[in-house]
């Protein structure tokens, strides 16, 4: 239950855009959700935002994370790629994320280019 506390998904949204951005970078963060294709994504991510802070955190934990699909489906192939070395779990982990960025990343899905 306290997986969908308010103040606990606020916090970690918070903190994942900070981490985001102490990563690659004020302007290129902006870039990256500013981008004409990340456009559903990053309203989704927002919405979602928004809702968890509305007092509403099991739809807008939904909600955003169909956004972080949109906005990072085409790097879950570089991730399935990374994590298929794993033993024993790393076959099926590799399997299931290949299948979601599939389907995330649209038609050009599963490229294994990086985000930025």
């Amino acid at each position: 239950m306290m997986f969908f506390d308010r103040a606990m998904l606020a916090m970690g949204n918070i903190l994942f855009l900070i981490g985001l951005t102490l990563i690659i970078g004020p302007q290129k963060t902006a870039l990256f959700f500013a981008r004409r294709q990340k456009w559903k994504g990053t309203a989704a991510f927002a919405a979602g935002i928004s809702l968890i802070l509305l007092r509403w955190p099991f739809f807008g934990f939904l909600i955003e994370l169909y956004g972080i699909l949109v906005l990072f489906g085409d790097f879950l192939a570089t991730v399935a790629g990374f994590v298929g070395g794993v033993p024993v779990v790393g076959p099926v982990v590799k399997g299931v994320l290949e299948r979601i960025g599939g389907v995330a990343g649209g038609a050009g899905g599963g490229r294994g280019e990086l985000p930025v």
